[in-house]
């Protein structure tokens, strides 16, 4: 059996600050990250646009409070402001921490970190490293892990969270390359993997966002938070749904319809095209259906609106958004200095998750604490993000929520003894269940299943939401979900079996897609990214509350927990 003082499951940015943290504070414990990839290739690399802070180099008027109200208000007042307090506070401290660790930012003139406007932000506070921030980040906090002695299991597959008597005590992982499994115990365990953008057919997220650690934790008893705010990003490139950042509307592009109209001052006039991303992705999803979408051919009607960088011009372009312009060139031949993109709304973030305080610690119930385990970032639902996330707050939140964690863990470790574990039981029960899949005698392949989970979804919890469309939604996933024991696999090996680990993430895309209709079912009424046509107005009586649902193979039962209003009081979101 595997020990260390603690696990990190996860190699992406929360995971990665998290053990940087814990190794500053005590050298003398043994930390370790898992990541089912290498940890460069972890989906916060994929963060283009940059993480907010008021540093006020461009804008002396900014302040912590400003940063805040927005977060709050573009939360559409579900988060917890004082979450969003200690989020817009250490802001600033966490970007010059990161420059000191050699993060190269994007610099004015004058040698200060560059900062640029960013949709429902009022001041330009977003720090950027052009288009490829997370990629600046990550890489500087992976070269900290080598530097701090962390040791990183890559490409290995967390299975299971070992809990018991309400403690977490480790996990249960095997390598992909050679099918080996382990158990490791830990007088911690942190979970940082992320979020779920494979439970929809079209997503800017990587193939390694399959949500497996809300399903770990759903699987082992807790509650997940939140879990019907699904973030559509606007601008996802059509067909192939990869993200244009919002930075490229930050520098001043325009969206415009079939007619050439910018029809975002028709929907928030103040902001237009930096309006926060719900409003938007609803204002194009809006343009579409009302027959002012574009066709391929550029005739009107089509499934798509442009976003125009032409006016921008090719200098402009190639320096502050070039990935934005290589993207659109290399997966459509669109050159965006000459030709408009393509855009359309796709599957981006889940503002939901493992419920945690603002120490990272698991919450249980709403009151209750799980003892040792923590979890961060993007899985996580500490709540800065209530029903709607602003942009550029995810890389920041990673790393404040991330470093924070860290400190709780290294405190919290402190004379603990291991945990007692019985491995035998654990590998026993694992193995079998790798064995079953390998000797399953099913009909289906798994992407047969897969892309029918994955169409439910977008088809029954998109944009837009009613009761009737959801329930039939629940009706066929529960349909889809019985083929599940009916999946074969062609690869029988133990060498690099990439369709096992495909058979156990469809397990996890499963739970949470369940999980999310259902907790969007419940809520009747709209706020944020979750829109109902049926209950179209937000109805802070009845649904100014945390959603926490718990899941069992049965169904979900649903539970409710207060938001803390500690400095804005709610009212209507106008922008």
């Amino acid at each position: 059996m595997l020990e260390h003082d603690v696990i990190i499951v996860g190699g992406g940015l929360a995971g990665c600050r998290a053990a940087v943290e814990i190794a500053r504070k005590d050298p003398s414990l043994n930390v370790a990250v898992v990541a089912k990839t290498h940890p460069i290739r972890s989906h916060s690399v994929a963060a283009q646009g940059g993480m907010a802070a008021s540093l006020k180099n461009v804008d002396s008027e900014d302040s912590w409070e400003a940063h805040a109200f927005d977060t709050v208000k573009g939360s559409d007042y579900l988060a917890d402001q004082d979450a969003v307090a200690i989020l817009a506070q250490e802001a600033p401290d966490v970007v010059i921490d990161l420059e000191h660790m050699g993060v190269l930012f994007s610099r004015l003139p004058d040698g200060r970190i560059a900062q640029r406007a960013f949709g429902g932000h009022s001041h330009n506070r977003t720090c950027y490293a052009a288009d490829k921030t997370g990629h600046a980040i990550l890489h500087e906090l992976v070269n900290n892990l080598r530097r701090y002695g962390v040791q990183v299991y890559q490409e290995w597959y967390v299975m299971r969270l070992i809990l018991e008597e309400g403690q977490a005590k480790g996990v249960v992982m095997f390598h992909l390359l050679d099918g080996h499994v382990e158990v490791v115990r830990a007088k911690a365990v942190m979970f940082a993997t992320g979020g779920y953008g494979r439970v929809y057919n079209t997503t800017s997220n990587d193939y390694a966002s399959s949500g497996d650690g809300l399903a770990m934790t759903a699987i082992a008893g807790l509650p997940l938070e939140d879990m019907e705010f699904v973030q559509f990003h606007p601008t996802g490139l059509y067909p192939v749904g990869v993200l244009i950042s919002e930075a490229v509307r930050g520098e001043g592009a325009y969206l415009i319809n079939s007619t050439g109209d910018r029809f975002m001052k028709n929907y928030a006039p103040s902001r237009m095209e930096l309006a926060p991303r719900d409003i938007t992705s609803r204002a194009i999803a809006y343009e579409i259906r009302a027959g002012r979408g574009v066709h391929p051919d550029g005739s009107a009607g089509g499934p798509f609106v442009y976003l125009d960088l032409r006016h921008m011009g090719k200098e402009k372009i190639m320096s502050r958004v070039p990935f934005c312009w290589e993207e659109a060139h290399r997966l459509v031949g669109v050159d965006a200095v000459t030709q408009p993109m393509p855009v359309r709304p796709t599957i981006h973030y889940c503002m939901g998750g493992i419920p945690v305080n603002t120490d990272g610690q698991v919450r249980s119930s709403g009151d209750g604490l799980v003892e040792g385990f923590f979890a961060a970032g993007e899985t996580a639902c500490v709540s800065v993000h209530g029903a709607n996330r602003l942009g550029s707050n995810s890389l920041l939140e990673c790393v404040v929520y991330g470093k924070r964690t860290g400190a709780a863990i290294a405190q919290f470790v402190q004379k603990r003894k291991l945990p007692s574990v019985d491995e035998e039981r654990y590998l026993n029960e694992a193995k079998e269940q790798i064995q079953a899949l390998l000797e399953q005698q099913g009909k289906y392949r798994i992407n047969q299943v897969r892309e029918a989970f994955q169409d439910c979804m977008t088809e029954y919890c998109g944009v837009f939401r009613t009761e009737a469309l959801m329930t039939e939604g629940l009706h066929k996933l529960q349909e889809i979900q019985q083929r599940y024991p009916q999946i074969y696999l062609d690869d029988k090996g133990s060498c690099w079996n990439t369709e096992l680990v495909e058979a156990l993430e469809l397990r996890s895309l499963m739970v949470v897609g369940q999980t999310i209709l259902a907790s969007a079912l419940n809520r009747q009424e709209s706020r944020g990214a979750h829109f109902r046509e049926d209950y179209s107005q937000r109805d802070d009586v009845n649904f100014l509350k945390h959603t926490m649902a718990y899941y069992s193979p049965a169904g979900i039962d649903i539970q409710y927990r207060p938001v803390a209003i500690t400095m804005f009081e709610p009212k209507e979101r106008k922008y």
